[in-house]
């Protein structure tokens, strides 16, 4: 491990204990639903095709995202498989743009239930938010670049083991497996301090909403000038 991995490893533990000291539970459960992420996969990964359970308690929404990009992560591998089908292709195509759209509203539903817990039901900060720091990403922005990052760290170092590649490629997988958990790292630390900063009230966040227009028929000209042309 390098003298960077080790000081943002140590950063990130300090982190965590600032969190778990200062946080209320609720803001504790976003940040420890982080290390949830790679045993769900573990879990997943046994049969990745089959139906797969979610936690009974916790962050719902944050689970949820975890598992549309698992189904995503899954569905884009195959869709490259050589000689796919059009069909299958076309049919994956579909499955993506449906587990993208479910994925941005976990985000959006996850930041919704965040944001009126922080300032609807809860006294605790009486700071005016337009005198607060505006933070550009959410905290679901961030669990969803967490979830990305926990699985081509997990895949990845199933990769860095695999007895039936060539040493180089273990090799080289090894080394993109430790800049990918430093990342990770990285990104986990950003959790923790945004998390800490929403309750001290350094800073606030928005709810920015996707608006995918591509799956809505009267948002895509393709889908709804077809509809016009071939009658609803």
């Amino acid at each position: 491990m390098t003298e960077s991995a080790n000081g943002s490893r140590s950063s990130l533990q300090e982190l965590l204990a600032r969190a778990h000291a200062l946080l209320p539970m609720e803001l504790r459960t976003v940040v420890d639903v982080v290390p949830l992420y790679r045993s769900l996969i573990a879990v997943w990964a046994q049969e990745p095709a089959a139906p797969l359970s979610l936690p009974a308690h916790g962050l719902v929404w944050a689970h949820r995202l975890h598992l549309y990009n698992f189904h995503l992560w899954h569905v884009e591998d195959g869709v490259r498989r050589p000689g796919a089908s059009e069909s299958f292709i076309a049919q994956s195509k579909r499955a993506i743009d449906t587990f993208n759209q479910q994925r941005h509203e976990q985000i959006e539903q996850l930041d919704t239930w965040l944001f009126a817990y922080l300032y609807d039901h809860n006294d605790h900060n009486s700071r005016p938010l337009t005198e607060t720091e505006l933070h550009s990403e959410t905290p679901g922005n961030l669990l969803d670049r967490l979830s990305i990052l926990t699985l081509k760290v997990y895949y990845m170092g199933r990769e860095a083991e695999r007895q039936d590649a060539t040493v180089v490629h273990r090799q080289t997988c090894r080394q993109h497996l430790a800049k990918l958990a430093e990342q990770r790292d990285d990104i986990y630390g950003c959790l923790c301090r945004l998390c800490l900063d929403l309750w001290s009230g350094r800073k606030t966040f928005k709810i920015y909403r996707q608006f995918k227009m591509y799956n809505d028929p009267d948002l895509n000209p393709e889908i709804y000038r077809h509809r016009s042309t071939h009658g609803a």
